[in-house]
């Protein structure tokens, strides 16, 4: 997904000169292929993620397409007021990129472990929030951000989790991705990032009859899909690496009990930091996001329910 991010972006700003790239001081193998073909439109910021953002704003103001990167964990949490104020407030056009959203950055602790981002960015009004799940949404959503010229913030997972699509995806892409297709009053699956791939592996191993979705746009969501999808399922089993506070849990709990009300399972990171260090699979395992542990969490629910 990193490398689909860094040739897309490499496209866009070899086609257009005001496309800049600013980054606080991080990526730079990543941006490797981006500095030699485009080195007068690379800005490293340094450490001053905030100070970034105000120069972001700045440029968008003077006529500049700024694409600014950075850990999920400082973008946009660390700099929510200036995106609020600076950017989102005026509609400038500034695409924020988080990368190393969830648990990817396991080993480094709770500073830089990002899980609760969507949250953040969701509630800050004329921001957009993309969750791209493999190269295939990635590169679709990247070209979705640039053609709407407006404030957008695109979730980006370090780790790659493979495929789920087989091919480029047509242009424009408004909403939910249906990957599985399913039979009426089954349990349905939406997730987004990386908990699309163990959406999938789940639903064809345990759940033959399920469909599943994939959200690579989080907001604005399309509703009317989401409410196709509750009248047609009896459960919807919501998957993310993120809190289940405020992240797409929330979002089709909202329209399910304003619209179609039927039962929503919100899986994802409970109400807790992490307790204890380790490899990203053992902080899967510690939340429960691994696969075994969202199999248990789903008998757990199917047979109380």
């Amino acid at each position: 997904m990193r490398d689909a991010f860094s040739d897309t972006l490499v496209r866009l700003a070899t086609a257009d000169p005001k496309v800049l790239l600013l980054t606080g001081d991080h990526g730079y193998a990543l941006f490797d292929n981006f500095r030699k073909s485009c080195p007068k439109q690379y800005i490293n910021a340094g450490i001053a993620e905030q100070n970034m953002i105000g120069m972001a704003a700045g440029l968008a103001r003077a006529g500049f397409r700024p694409i600014v990167y950075g850990l999920s964990a400082f973008v946009p949490v660390r700099v929510l007021e200036q995106i609020k104020l600076d950017i989102a407030h005026d509609l400038l056009p500034v695409i924020l990129i988080g990368d190393g959203a969830g648990f990817v950055y396991a080993q480094l602790g709770t500073s830089h472990q990002s899980t609760e981002d969507i949250a953040c960015a969701r509630s800050i009004p004329d921001l957009s929030v993309y969750s791209p799940a493999d190269r295939f949404e990635l590169t679709a959503c990247m070209e979705r951000a640039y053609n709407a010229k407006a404030p957008i913030y695109i979730r980006m997972g370090k780790s790659d989790r493979g495929d789920v699509h087989v091919d480029n995806l047509p242009e424009g892409i408004n909403g939910l991705l249906e990957l599985k297709r399913g039979e009426a009053q089954n349990i349905a699956f939406i997730a987004t990032g990386s908990m699309v791939r163990t959406a999938l592996d789940i639903a064809r191993e345990r759940y033959p009859r399920a469909a599943v979705w994939s959200a690579p746009v989080i907001k604005p969501i399309d509703k009317s899909q989401v409410v196709d999808i509750c009248r047609l399922s009896s459960v919807i089993a919501v998957l993310e690496e993120h809190s289940v506070l405020g992240g797409l849990g929330s979002a089709i709990a909202e329209i399910a009990s304003e619209l179609a009300p039927t039962r929503v399972l919100r899986i994802g990171v409970r109400d807790q930091f992490s307790q204890h260090c380790g490899s990203y699979a053992y902080l899967l395992k510690e939340h429960g996001l691994d696969q075994p542990g969202i199999e248990k969490r789903l008998e757990d629910y199917l047979s109380a329910n």
